[in-house]
């Protein structure tokens, strides 16, 4: 999520804990709440994260996909019969079954027969719709592993969204702090929950001071590009997501320097459904100091279909 983010109010942002200061600007809450707004927002689209209602792992060459007891990929919505999956040579291809009615990329399947599913690293993937729009299949790739992912617009995760709770909205935590470049094409290794490991982009770190003491996050994103921050903190399983929590921001300004708005803090999409991987913080990026900012721990988990 591309955070639109101000400029720091006093320039550090170090002030101590708890201590008490001038009541926060208007016009800081108010995007704030806005920022907010359009978090909830995006989680509860038909296709948000909330939809998210299966990840089948492809296993063999072949797969029939469907929501009936003798299927081999049995989903749990969506029609009986859905199509066969075949992956080949490291592509993956969909036999849709005769009569059902599916879209591929929003455009009917009717008469066609088997189509190539371009994955989510693929510049476009491709979505397969089922029940009159409401689900949606995609490939992701993990590794050398294929899967499919189910989102459906009913989800109990998505009917049954409880909201979001988060710290009390703070200028302190809004930080101005130093991006340290690192040589052209460097990658680091990022370890997602399932266990997959992937050499992610890593132009450098953002090193800030909380007070009087500095500390660094590596930063993941294409150079000249926004910034994508995984990490963990004091409060990683005390208030906040145990696995960590994200932080999108703009690259650095013509001085190098980098705004880390902590109140935008969000979880990962793994805090509100089973079926996603989601990367977690690397080990430099596992901060002693607690932040007290952004989004709390999601409180449930509704009965999945």
């Amino acid at each position: 999520m591309l955070l639109a983010l101000a400029a720091c109010s006093g320039g550090k942002g170090d002030s101590a804990a708890g201590k008490a200061g001038p009541a926060p600007d208007p016009s800081f809450l108010a995007d704030n709440a806005i920022w907010r707004n359009e978090r909830k927002q995006d989680l509860l689209k038909p296709d948000g994260w909330t939809s998210l209602v299966g990840l089948h792992w492809l296993e063999l060459k072949a797969h029939y996909v469907g929501s009936s007891a003798g299927s081999g990929i049995r989903l749990a919505v969506g029609p009986p019969k859905l199509g066969m999956v075949e992956q080949r040579d490291g592509h993956i291809y969909l036999t849709p079954e005769s009569g059902v009615a599916l879209t591929l990329d929003g455009e009917p399947m009717t008469g066609k027969g088997r189509v190539e599913l371009k994955t989510d690293h693929d510049p476009a993937p491709s979505q397969i719709g089922f029940d009159d729009g409401k689900g949606l299949l995609s490939v992701i790739k993990r590794g050398q592993r294929f899967g499919l992912r189910i989102k459906y617009a009913d989800a109990p995760t998505r009917l049954q969204f409880t909201g979001l709770d988060y710290w009390p909205a703070d200028p302190g935590w809004r930080i101005v702090g130093k991006f340290v470049p690192h040589p052209p094409g460097k990658t680091m290794p990022i370890v997602d929950i399932i266990g997959t490991s992937t050499d992610a982009p890593n132009p450098g770190a953002v090193e800030f001071v909380r007070e009087g003491k500095t500390y660094r996050i590596e930063a993941m994103g294409e150079p000249g590009n926004q910034l994508f921050l995984v990490f963990a903190d004091r409060t990683s399983g005390h208030g906040s997501y145990p696995a960590g929590r994200f932080i999108d921001t703009p690259g650095p300004d013509a001085q190098g320097k980098v705004v880390l708005d902590f109140n935008r803090a969000y979880s990962p999409p793994c805090a509100f459904t089973t079926f996603a991987t989601c990367p977690l913080p690397p080990p430099e990026n596992r901060l002693d100091l607690a932040i007290t900012a952004g989004e709390k721990t999601y409180a449930s988990h509704p009965a999945t279909l």
